[in-house]
Order: structure tokens, then sequence, then C-alpha cells
């Protein structure tokens, strides 16, 4: 995803959207997705400890923000919305990206941001 426009720093970029599903609900998908002939495409959102939810279904565009180790943009939870604001100024046509900071006793998944600030996967630390 790119920017359409320069967005100045601490702007409301977009919100991520998507079906809202308990945490069993969504292991079962993350085990279908990462599973044999699953996509291996996540587009899962963590909202709190109950709730995810899946930009896979009826998601707003912001599940396909990339990763980045420096990323451009930041995650804020207010009420319940999970918005994405500019980190500082994004120029027009620059690749959105964002922090997934995946749980460290997850799966572990390389990254290839190529960022130099690259921690070599994009789970936290």
């Amino acid at each position: 995803m790119y920017a359409a426009e320069s967005i100045p720093p601490r702007r409301k970029v977009i919100e991520y959207c998507g079906e809202r599903i308990d945490s069993r609900q969504a292991g079962r998908r993350l085990r279908k997705i990462f599973g044999p002939g699953g996509s291996k495409r996540l587009s899962m959102f963590y909202l709190n400890r109950r709730w995810r939810v899946d930009g896979a279904v009826g998601g707003s565009g912001a599940e396909f923000v990339n990763h980045s180790c420096d990323p451009n943009l930041k995650t804020r939870i207010i009420r319940e919305h999970i918005l994405f604001f500019s980190r500082r100024r994004i120029r027009k046509g620059e690749e959105l990206s964002l922090d997934y900071k995946l749980d460290p006793k997850a799966v572990r998944i390389p990254c290839r941001c190529g960022s130099p600030h690259c921690r070599g996967t994009i789970n936290r630390k």
C-alpha cells in the first residue's frame, strides 16, 4: 500500500477494519492459514485479550500495510478502533509500513524489510 498524497506527521491515515472474532475463532483461522495448503497470509489484528479483527473479512485495505522494523506508521487503539497514524511526514508514493510486533513466543517469521534497523524477524524481541 502506498501513500496517494503527502501525509503530515501525527495524522490518522487509515482504520484497520474487518470481522471481529474471539480469540478461539482466531486460533482456528490461524491454524487454517498456516496449516497445509493455507494461504500463509496473515491479516488478523489483536484488539484486546478477547477480540481480534480479521481484515480478510470486510477489511478496509489497512490489512495490506507491510511490516518494517523502521515503520512510518504507528498503531493506536481508541475506543476499540484500530487506527494507524503517521509517525513522521510520509511522501506521496512512499510505501506505508507498520511494525507488526508479533509475539516473541509465536512462530518466528523472518523479516526482509531492508531497513538498517532490521531486527531479522517480525516478532518482538
